[in-house]
């Protein structure tokens, strides 16, 4: 089968076995979107702060700071925002990547992970108040 293209039709949309490459004069505002970009927060003194907790399952320390891959939707080459980080010693933050599924791995150990960092991240990162003297809702 062959592609037959009229030739009045070959001056507008020109070769039509030739890939058109069109500019991108604009770039797409993200925030507008119905379903945004999710930020990925870059915070070093956090993750230190993190590491320096004991690991949640057996306390010991010194530990890694392990981010959550569950807590947000992945995205090429970048790992969840810092917000999501946990603290675990170096051999279950070893156990938690080798399990292949760790939504699964957290269950079994009976403690959401989610809560857990939520709550090392307010313990640097203060809600703004407003007002009338209460924390504004994020």
């Amino acid at each position: 089968m062959t592609l037959q293209v009229q030739p009045s039709r070959m001056s507008q949309i020109g070769n039509p076995l030739r890939p058109v490459h069109k500019r991108r004069s604009q770039t797409i505002d993200k925030s507008v979107l119905t379903f945004p970009e999710p930020r990925r927060i870059r915070d070093r003194d956090h993750v230190r702060f993190v590491a320096k907790q004991p690991c949640l399952i057996c306390g010991r320390q010194p530990s890694d700071a392990h981010h959550v891959r569950f807590a947000q939707s992945p995205a090429l080459g970048r790992r969840v925002s810092d917000e999501f980080t946990v603290p675990l010693c170096r051999g279950h933050h070893r156990e938690v990547h080798r399990c292949g599924d760790e939504p699964v791995w957290w269950l079994k150990v009976r403690i959401n992970p989610i809560v857990k960092a939520r709550a090392l991240w307010l313990q640097t990162h203060s809600l703004p108040i407003d007002r009338n003297n209460r924390p504004a809702a994020e």
